[in-house]
Parts: C-alpha cells; structure tokens; sequence
C-alpha cells in the first residue's frame, strides 16, 4: 500500500479540526475527497505532506507512506522526500510563486535543489516538462512572469513542476475551482493522462463532484471534520444511502435535462 492514513485527528491548538480520519492508496489509484468549504479536506493532504500551518499537528494516529511513518520524519527526510516522491499542486500555482520571478527561474531554483545538475540542463528539463503539459514553446513560458500567463497556463505550470521528478504521490489541492469549465476539463484529462503514463497515485480536494466522479476510482465524502461517506465511484453515484451525500448529487447542475455525474 502506497499510503496509509490511520484515524488521524487534526488540531489547531485546542481545536479538533479533523477526526479519527482513515484511508488506504495504493499505487496508480485517484482519490477524491469532497465536501463543503471547511470540512477538513484540505486539512487532510497538507498533513499528508507535513504542511499543516501554525499550531497544526496531528495528535492521533498516524501517516504511513511506503510503510514508514511520516510523523517521525525529520526536517531533512521531509526536504528528501517533498518535491520528489510527493508533490502538490494548489488551487492557483501561479498564485504560490515569486511574482517578481521569472518561470525560468523559479522552475530551474526548483530542480536543482533536488538535483545536481547545471542550470543550462535543469533549464532545459522545465522547457521540456512545460512542453510535456502541452504549453507550446516552454522556452517562452519559462521567459514569463507569472500575472503574464492565463490561469490554465499556470496551472499547467504547476503540474509541471510537480511532475518533474514523476512523483509516486501528487496531492491536488482545488486544482481546477479557479479555472474556466474548458480549461477545467483539459487539466482533469492531463491529470489522469499522468497517473496512466507514470503510474502517479492522486488525492484531489474538490468541491466539484462532477469532476471527482469523473476522476476517482474511490471517493471519500467529509462534513465537519470527518468522513460522512465513502465508496468506489459506482458506490457513492449510484448505490450510496448517505443523505448528504444525496444531497450533494442532487445539487450538480443538469444541462439539456442531462446530469454530468
């Protein structure tokens, strides 16, 4: 098993954020977790990645990653392991880098803090995985600042970069909520194209059901801090009892009569 997280609770302080929180990934495998803004999501992957800000721990249970406990890590493992066997794409990537720096150079700093290669070789790596996410002409893009790209470019930048060094793990954080409905859909299909091309495990915060029913082979539905539902995608579409989660398939909008979950 890729990952496992078993019942973890979240605390800021002295507030329980999330609670006895469990989930098995094995490898090549797409997870979704759902649920209204506040129930613990994304909570949920920036502990996987050891990112929770502030006061926030995990203080029951535990994260195992290829069988080894990510809570036991050091600063050093964890400067190891980010960026290379894990990876995160955030709502906006545009919005998470430098906007007084160039692609290029943001994306060339990126490689070879985890490799040892010459900056002419680490640039010419970017260009090729910005080519790779279908931006055309990634020597230009790698020219630009961030506010000159569009959102799905930047986007892709950021899949990009969390691709470099093919991730066994890639967490997406609202990847697709800041996007038009087009672009929406060309980033979902390169996502997926990653996990059939590497092998890449994914867990996708979203709101969007439409999206994580597309998606996932397994979904996991969080209210208030906690796991409401979950199943395989025929599960939770068509065979789940949750009320809430009814509630939330009921609210994906139809067009022409026809509804896209």
């Amino acid at each position: 098993m890729l990952l496992e997280i078993n019942d973890i609770d979240i605390s800021y302080g002295d507030k329980l954020t999330v609670q006895d929180f469990s989930l098995k990934l094995g490898e090549g495998k797409i997870c979704s977790l759902v649920g209204e803004s506040g129930s613990g999501k994304t909570t949920v992957i920036r502990a996987v990645l050891g990112l929770l800000p502030g006061a926030g721990k995990v203080t029951k249970g535990d994260i195992l990653f290829e069988g080894n406990s990510l809570l036991q890590y050091s600063p050093a493992q964890w400067r190891e392991l980010r960026g290379t066997d894990i990876s995160m794409i955030f709502q906006d990537s545009g919005a998470m880098m430098n906007p007084t720096k160039k692609i290029g150079s943001v994306f060339v700093e990126y490689i070879r803090t985890h490799k040892n290669v010459s900056k002419a070789e680490a640039w010419d790596m970017g260009v090729k995985m910005l080519e790779r996410m279908h931006l055309p002409n990634g020597d230009n893009v790698m020219r630009s600042y961030p506010f000159q790209l569009s959102g799905g470019m930047r986007q892709r930048v950021g899949i990009a970069m969390a691709m470099t060094f093919q991730p066994k793990l890639l967490l997406a954080d609202e990847p697709t909520s800041a996007l038009d409905v087009t672009t929406q859909a060309q980033i979902v299909r390169q996502m997926m194209e990653l996990r059939d091309e590497y092998g890449t495990s994914i867990i996708i915060v979203t709101h969007n059901l439409g999206v994580a029913a597309y998606m996932s082979d397994y979904l996991v539905v969080m209210k208030m801090g906690q796991i409401e539902d979950e199943g395989t995608r025929e599960h939770i579409l068509y065979e789940t009892e949750n009320e809430y989660t009814q509630k939330l398939l009921a609210a994906v909008p139809s067009v022409g009569g026809e509804r896209y979950v």
